[in-house]
């Protein structure tokens, strides 16, 4: 009998019931948003096998059998001792999946085993948060080192360049939110700056000219290097870098009117009131302005800088002058390749959503269509809402894929602002509880695997509902938890499950 009742206490105890209560919460939310998206096009109850509110129920059933195994039955040390083969057998699925499935939509990324689809791209965020976890909370581990920084990257890159040869571009995406654990672990700071350069660096070259995102890169540098400078080197560094910027940013401008000019000069040789004088040329050096880009000019003095700038760095052992060099020169390499990158690697349809979003261009009836009717959605709600099944755009099915990828806007049409802002506090309460559950654990593998599980759910999140209201680009990527899809579904039980258990573990230390 003591035995008995100190086996409940331990089971109440120990065991975080608070996340298990959300998650919950959230795949019921998710099935009867799931049935009212789709009950008009898919007429039965919600539990019925032919509507897809129906088979969601059996992965619900599914994927709670799976939490309690994971919780109740499985060891928790065998997930560190097993990553390497998990992972790599996942890794295996995702080359095979490449050559081995059919094409759906563009992309290899689906077996098909009889009525039952499986996506290995949602497995492998499961086997690379176990992986990461089990390298880095070695002993001798430390993210600054090269061996173990470029195994770390090998870790992440691999599966995320396999998703991308799937045509999976959101699901690769969501492999970008590790940096935030790395940064937990020790990745400086910088890097998240240098990946956001690269973002601003992409969208401006796109949107208003390269000459323009290199204008912008040397602003952010000089003001970089004046904030982390000495107080007596401030001034010189902001009057030199500051007197650049300003200059060549004026010069578009000076040099549009040296072309008007130019071509005023040229109407009047070319018209009948000009005559010739004896031995008068036509052709003045300034006639090359308007076949010249004042781009390189720009270049042409950054490259003729690069070398004292180096050389500076290395006499004083300026670190952090390097480190600006570096990121100039990259800069301006994502900035000449963007268009390429563009036009080249990019998909016809990728290319469009992004100018959409962009507003490069308008396309309400292409490749803006989604997202126009789903803001049409979420803004038809107002602050209560419709009302469950009420809503016309979801009821008259004016929102494609809008019970998997933009499942949020059905929430947003039927229980209006005040249910997406539930959904969203949910969500924010589901991941600081990984935080913080995490910073409590003393294994520095349990504490990196939380982290792990908590990237993964903001990625997921913050991409798919950018999506929904036109903040980001239509890339297919479910909403944890409440889209439809049994792999998803599944995927990101595990995940949880797999820390709560860990967690449990844990509890014995404290």
């Amino acid at each position: 009998m003591i035995e008995e009742n100190r086996h409940k206490r331990d089971l109440r105890d120990s065991i975080d019931w608070k996340l298990i209560i959300v998650y919950i919460i959230l795949v019921l939310i998710g099935w009867v948003n799931i049935y009212a998206a789709v009950h008009t096009s898919e007429p039965g109850a919600i539990y019925e096998w032919g509507v897809r509110s129906g088979k969601q129920l059996i992965w619900m059933l599914t994927a709670f059998s799976l939490a309690a195994l994971i919780l109740f039955v499985i060891p928790p040390k065998l997930w560190e001792v097993s990553s390497i083969p998990l992972y790599g057998f996942v890794f295996v699925l995702l080359i095979a999946v490449i050559f081995l499935s059919k094409d759906v939509n563009g992309s290899h990324s689906w077996f098909e085993l009889g009525p039952v689809k499986f996506q290995p791209a949602e497995i492998s965020k499961i086997t690379t948060s176990l992986l990461l976890a089990a390298y880095m909370s070695r002993p001798n581990f430390r993210l600054g080192k090269l061996k173990d920084f470029i195994v770390t990257m090998a870790i992440i890159g691999l599966p995320m360049l396999s998703i991308v040869a799937e045509s999976e571009t959101g699901s690769a995406l969501v492999y970008t939110g590790f940096i935030f654990v790395l940064y937990r672990e020790g990745l400086s700071g910088w890097w998240l700056a240098f990946i956001g350069m690269a973002i601003l660096l992409f969208i401006t070259t796109l949107t208003l000219s390269p000459y323009s995102s290199i204008i912008i890169l040397a602003a952010i540098l000089t003001l970089c290097a004046v904030i982390k400078s000495p107080r007596k080197e401030n001034r010189k560094r902001l009057l030199i870098g500051g007197s650049f910027v300003g200059v060549m940013a004026l010069l578009p401008s000076l040099w549009r009117t040296a072309v008007k000019a130019v071509e005023r000069r040229q109407a009047f040789l070319d018209s009948r009131y000009y005559v010739p004088q004896p031995g008068e040329t036509d052709r003045f050096w300034w006639d090359f302005f308007p076949t010249f880009d004042p781009v390189w000019i720009l270049v042409g003095l950054i490259a003729a800088a690069l070398p004292f700038l180096v050389y500076h760095a290395y006499r004083h052992r300026d670190r952090f002058l390097g480190m600006s060099i570096v990121a100039l020169v990259s800069g301006m390499i994502m900035v000449f390749s963007t268009e390429y990158i563009f036009n080249n690697i990019l998909k016809d349809y990728q290319r469009g959503r992004i100018e959409v979003l962009l507003g490069i261009k308008e396309d309400l009836a292409g490749a803006g269509y989604n997202v126009n009717q789903s803001k049409i959605a979420i803004g038809s709600g107002g602050l209560f809402g419709k009302g469950y099944l009420q809503g016309t755009q979801t009821t008259l099915g004016f929102v494609p894929e809008q019970a998997t990828d933009f499942i949020f806007c059905t929430v947003g049409e039927e229980w209006g602002f005040v249910g997406c802002l539930v959904i969203i506090l949910l969500y924010v309460f589901l991941i600081s509880r990984l935080i913080i559950d995490a910073e409590r654990c003393r294994s520095p593998f349990t504490r990196i695997y939380g982290y792990c599980v908590a990237a993964c759910i903001f990625m997921h999140l913050f991409i798919n509902i950018g999506m929904t209201v036109g903040l980001m680009p239509v890339i297919g990527i479910p909403l944890p938890l409440l889209s439809y899809g049994g792999s998803s579904l599944w995927a990101f039980t595990i995940l949880i499950f797999i820390f709560i258990a860990l967690y449990r573990d844990e509890k014995k230390y404290f």
